[in-house]
């Protein structure tokens, strides 16, 4: 972990009838690996096809097909654990989860429930107050995904797709290290910038790339402590799990309105049972869709058409030694090799094509100007016309050619806006647009004291209250800037003000 010190979150509590209630919240991450074909066969990944075209007779479960292990999506496992500085299993197997589906052709899942390919890690949250929750990996398991069933294409019948049958994903598994709603949705946040930074899952939580599912308990004040000092589950409350969430908002209103229901039904007298949820955001509530893994028989086996999977260290070596730089080591250099705050660095690395961006026109400038302008000018005019940064119009080559042109004293900052305003709509190279448009600000001081004594020979009495009155002389300084059409040197205008003003 990167020598970073932070204070800890508040702990969020919710005041019952009767107690002050705490939230613990553990999270299961289903991210479909960033591949070109799936876990066990060859066919197609792809998002959006037409339904059912990317299906290999054994996403099918042809009869006598046998699954062969894809080593790309082992690969992206193990480079996910290392970027989450896990520990790497050199030895895992594969069993079978038996149940019904009619989006699971097989009648099984394929999945890792004994012996996961990565152990336990950790991701570092921060919530942007200063203060941050290092929350523990516990696991990273590879499975199949299931199907699709669709539901709303006909009123009398059901349809699926299985496209996305025997795509990879990885169950990343927290420890119930997370205490609040907002928590949850940074750390989910964290994990799918770290996925990326890797290129191992795309991250997108709309077409159903990354989904979570969030169990979510109360605790009396004081029992969670007891908890991690014994690791004794028995000072926890009972658990629920709120199934494929894919959203940031909905998940903090789930377990807001799943906190509630539990913290009623315990102050009630009643138990909480230990069972699956689904959240309707609509009615505000969560309903019970089935009893948890532990009441149900999936017959976990060692699946007898794949041998124990077994991977040499020196592979993981070279997978580690080959890992891209991630988000808390780059935010930890912009800010010691830029001078960035902490808040323009996490702005700039939260996408690894922002901070790539940044740092190409950071090149050689000044990185608080260079940040100011990626942050506050391109951010926010790409944000106004909803495109990203992928399909800006002014290049990093752009942006630091305005850059320099302020740097150079050849324009000001307001200058500089309208400037950037043209390269950003019609393009071209900013320098000779300066040239060509005769947007070049004036510095030489025999103009603008020119101007100057014209505007102090025209306003006597205005003269008189500024000498009394030295605020009132930015008066005399927005004349000239008027008088040369904004093109002065604003640091020329208020040194000449100043000296005439004095006499």
């Amino acid at each position: 972990m990167l020598d970073l010190t932070y204070d800890s979150p508040k702990i969020k509590t919710i005041a019952g009838a009767q107690h002050d209630w705490e939230l613990v919240i553990g999270m299961e991450v289903h991210a479909q690996v960033a591949s070109n074909a799936k876990l066990f066969s060859g066919a197609s990944t792809q998002f959006g096809s037409e339904p059912n075209s990317n299906v290999s007779f054994v996403d099918a479960a042809m009869p006598g097909m046998l699954p062969v292990i894809n080593e790309y999506c082992i690969e992206q496992a193990v480079r996910t654990g290392l970027g989450l500085k896990a520990e790497i299993n050199l030895k895992s197997a594969f069993d079978r989860k038996n149940y019904f589906y009619p989006d699971l052709p097989q009648g099984y899942q394929i999945s890792q429930l004994y012996h996961p390919i990565v152990g336990e890690g950790e991701v570092l949250v921060e919530m942007g107050d200063g203060t941050a929750r290092n929350v523990r990996v516990e696991r990273i398991h590879m499975e199949q995904d299931a199907g699709k069933s669709i539901h709303d294409m006909d009123p009398n019948m059901s349809f699926v797709d299985v496209n996305r049958t025997g795509v990879c994903l990885m169950e990343i598994v927290s420890k119930p290290d997370i205490r609040g709603p907002e928590e949850a949705a940074a750390y989910l946040t964290k994990l799918r910038q770290i996925l990326r930074y890797l290129g191992t899952c795309n991250g997108d939580m709309q077409s159903g790339a990354m989904r979570a599912d969030v169990n979510v308990s109360i605790c009396l004040p004081g029992q969670y402590e007891k908890y991690q000092a014994t690791q004794d589950f028995g000072h926890l409350g009972t658990r629920c799990e709120i199934k494929n969430m894919n959203s940031m908002r909905f998940i903090q209103q789930a377990i807001m309105v799943e906190a509630a229901r539990q913290i009623k039904i315990v102050e009630g007298g009643g138990t909480v049972d230990q069972e699956t949820r689904l959240y309707d955001p609509d009615k505000g509530e969560t309903r019970s869709m089935r009893s948890k893994e532990e009441a149900h028989d999936y017959r976990y086996f060692p699946d007898p058409d794949l041998l124990p999977l077994e991977i040499e260290q020196a592979w993981v070596d070279d997978i580690e030694a080959n890992l891209p730089e991630l988000p808390d080591a780059k935010k930890s250099r912009f800010i010691n090799d830029f001078g960035l705050t902490d808040y323009d660095a996490s702005v700039l690395t939260a996408e690894l094509e922002s901070a790539d961006y940044f740092e190409q026109v950071a090149q050689g400038r000044d990185g608080k100007a260079s940040a100011n302008w990626v942050i506050n000018e391109l951010f926010g005019r790409l944000k106004k016309d909803d495109k990203d940064i992928e399909n800006s119009p002014v290049t990093p080559t752009q942006l630091g050619g305005i850059i320099d042109l302020i740097a150079s004293d050849a324009i000001s900052g307001k200058i500089a806006k309208d400037l950037f305003e043209i390269v950003y709509t019609d393009g071209g190279d900013p320098a000779k647009i300066v040239e060509e448009k005769g947007m070049k600000q004036v510095t030489d001081t025999g103009a603008i004291e020119a101007a100057l004594d014209d505007i102090i020979a025209a306003n006597p009495a205005q003269v008189e209250k500024a000498k009394e009155n030295p605020k009132l002389a930015g008066w005399f300084v927005g004349q000239v800037m008027k008088a040369t059409g904004g093109k002065a040197n604003p640091k020329a205008v208020n040194q000449l003000v100043a000296q005439k003003l004095k006499g």
